[in-house]
């Protein structure tokens, strides 16, 4: 072999182990773009997950900010509604109380009406001796019914009449005045005790409109409103 052959071969071999190392630098071209673009795929996606959530995250947080101001305003407007009607109730009772004043202003009827209350109270307390206590204004009107109310108990209970002991130091106080509205005051009736003081029947108007109102309120409601608000 010659050296021209040698050389042709020698040729050969470089031109293969070149074509060879261009065929390799283009595969392992290829197969870093695609692990590029694998990689690249993968933050892109990565990225939108984050982003979806990120997106959710806020979304949820608007939607539990509508419904706590919506729950809020629904709140609001249910108090609003309450308190109007506690107004109405509250001028209605107050209506009631400036109607029991004029109880006392008709003598006979008011008169028949403390000797009921003694006869109320009397039956309730049930003590051979009691202590009464009325207006001051009112104190000839009860001192002229004491004995037939003593009696009317004593038949219904079917006891000795009893002992009722007016109180002439203290009184109930007086019904409400023009110039000192915010005073406490007493539109009529009276207030029987034990000797002792343990056992108490306040039976005055104002008492007895309290306890109509307290028991009457769901009735009242229902009438004037309807369905309660919950």
């Amino acid at each position: 072999m010659n050296d021209a052959d040698v050389s042709r071969q020698i040729q050969q071999m470089v031109r293969f182990i070149r074509q060879e190392a261009e065929e390799k630098a283009n595969e392992i071209s290829v197969s870093a773009e695609e692990e590029f673009n694998i990689e690249k795929l993968q933050l892109v996606e990565a990225e939108k997950k984050k982003i979806r959530q990120e997106y959710e995250r806020k979304e949820r947080q608007v939607e539990i900010r509508k419904k706590i101001e919506y729950s809020m305003q629904l709140n609001a407007s249910r108090i609003k509604v309450l308190q109007a009607q506690d107004d109405v109730i509250t001028s209605m009772k107050d209506a009631a109380s400036k109607e029991l004043l004029s109880a006392s202003h008709h003598d006979h009827a008011y008169k028949n009406l403390l000797k009921d209350l003694i006869v109320q109270c009397l039956l309730r307390l049930k003590e051979p001796s009691v202590l009464l206590r009325c207006r001051k204004e009112d104190l000839h009107l009860v001192e002229h019914v004491l004995d037939s109310a003593a009696q009317e108990y004593a038949d219904k209970a079917n006891v000795e009449s009893p002992e009722i002991i007016v109180d002439n130091q203290v009184y109930l106080p007086p019904g409400p005045s023009h110039h000192n509205s915010h005073d406490i005051y007493c539109s009529g009736g009276v207030v029987l005790a034990s000797r002792d003081g343990k056992i108490v029947c306040e039976n005055t108007l104002d008492a007895r409109l309290d306890v109509v109102f307290r028991k009457k309120l769901p009735e009242i409601r229902k009438q004037l409103f309807g369905q309660v608000v919950a």
